[in-house]
């Protein structure tokens, strides 16, 4: 195809897209997937090889946020049967994030539900991060807090995070219709507070929430605009008790074409693949692994992940290697842009976290609700499995 040839050249140049590409790419069939994969592979392979990063979500409050967020299981009113405590001590983060470790995790996300942090919750997870980085040499931080306040990011910086995670989640044209409670351009505003202090900068978005295809283009335009260092990209989860529990708008042949687009309009930064992946990828996961560089280990924030073993497993089978920790994630000139915390993926990943957050699902006000769309056929709404172990509980995590 003479659009995948175009794209291709312009990707190994990082050259942007025109936005009619972009659509074009998403409009692609079923049948043309196959060439889609392999055109985008092509760009992901010329800056990222065949490495694939770890990343390990532990989430150090879960539930009980006040925020409106329409995809987040975490949102105060949520009927979803997730996990709700508050905050972790730091030996407990610490604990939970050496699972992931133990498993080949470079980078530990730190997520805490909520619409920011107060000046003592930023303390609170500065002694978390320096107690993980005393515990576990060489492993990158991530935080993801919400929004945040004047001088919170250079606190974090200083206590030794590598990067923050906040996502656009959707595009700016739409956002109004997801959250009432924040706007799009204090999403963008927080994101530019954590580059300005030094952190390497994570921002991502949500696909099946209804959204137009235009919408999907509008966002990651507005992200290759905000240059974050990564690129995580959730599928939503729709958990029962959510008003969005009916929306299965997405198949496995359209993840992977959406993953591509962000890979062709992104080409040199870290893409990953975040939440929902196991509901709607389903056994097309090791083909994604050709248009995203970086993958979470096991569970995620309120709902469980493939098995550790299994992620592993799939990597190799794929042909991939999972990337160690004398490894820079970034290709040299993103990473000498980005300074030392320049290595590569952060992010809330599965599915919540309030302002944090990145996945499922309860809405705005009810007025605001869209009618209900019928599930997809052949969905496996029996893949959505709410976590019930690893942090916050007594039991050993999936990593």
């Amino acid at each position: 195809m003479d659009l995948l040839n175009t794209l291709v050249d312009k990707g190994l140049r990082r050259e942007l897209p025109s936005r009619e590409e972009a659509l074009a790419v998403l409009a692609t069939s079923d049948d043309e997937i196959l060439d889609v994969v392999a055109a985008a592979g092509k760009v992901r392979r010329q800056w990222f090889g065949r490495r694939v990063k770890l990343n390990y979500l532990v989430n150090l409050k879960s539930g009980l946020c006040p925020e409106d967020c329409s995809y987040c299981s975490q949102r105060l009113g949520s009927t979803a049967g997730i996990l709700k405590y508050t905050w972790l001590k730091p030996d407990e983060a610490s604990k939970a994030a050496a699972a992931g470790v133990a498993g080949g995790a470079k980078r530990v996300c730190l997520v805490a539900s909520g619409r920011g942090p107060t000046d003592r919750d930023v303390t609170r997870v500065s002694e978390t991060i320096e107690t993980i980085k005393e515990q576990n040499e060489g492993i990158e931080v991530c935080a993801c807090l919400g929004l945040l306040s004047d001088g919170q990011a250079e606190r974090l910086r200083t206590a030794g995070a590598d990067a923050y995670n906040h996502n656009l989640n959707t595009s700016e044209g739409t956002y109004g219709k997801i959250t009432t409670t924040h706007t799009f351009e204090d999403r963008v505003e927080t994101v530019h507070q954590a580059q300005a202090a030094g952190l390497s900068a994570c921002s991502g978005l949500i696909a099946g929430m209804g959204e137009s295809a235009e919408d999907l283009v509008d966002v990651v335009f507005s992200l290759r605009e905000l240059d974050p260092d990564s690129v995580p990209v959730n599928f939503l989860i729709p958990f029962e008790g959510t008003p969005l529990a009916k929306e299965w708008h997405l198949t496995p042949q359209h993840c992977l074409r959406i993953l591509a687009m962000v890979r062709f309009v992104c080409p040199d930064v870290e893409v990953r693949i975040a939440g929902g992946r196991e509901v709607h990828l389903r056994s097309l996961q090791p083909l994604a692994l050709h248009l995203a560089n970086s993958i979470f280990l096991g569970d995620y924030l309120t709902s469980e992940g493939q098995a550790g073993k299994a992620d592993l497993d799939m990597i190799a089978d794929a042909g991939f290697e999972v990337e160690g920790a004398d490894t820079t994630t970034l290709p040299e000139h993103r990473a000498d842009a980005a300074g030392s915390c320049g290595t590569g993926s952060c992010g809330s990943g599965g599915e919540g976290g309030g302002v944090c957050g990145s996945a499922p699902a309860v809405s705005a006000p009810q007025e605001a609700a869209e009618p209900a769309v019928a599930v997809e056929s052949g969905a496996r709404t029996d893949l959505v499995t709410v976590r019930r172990r690893g942090a916050g509980t007594d039991l050993a995590p999936n990593a």
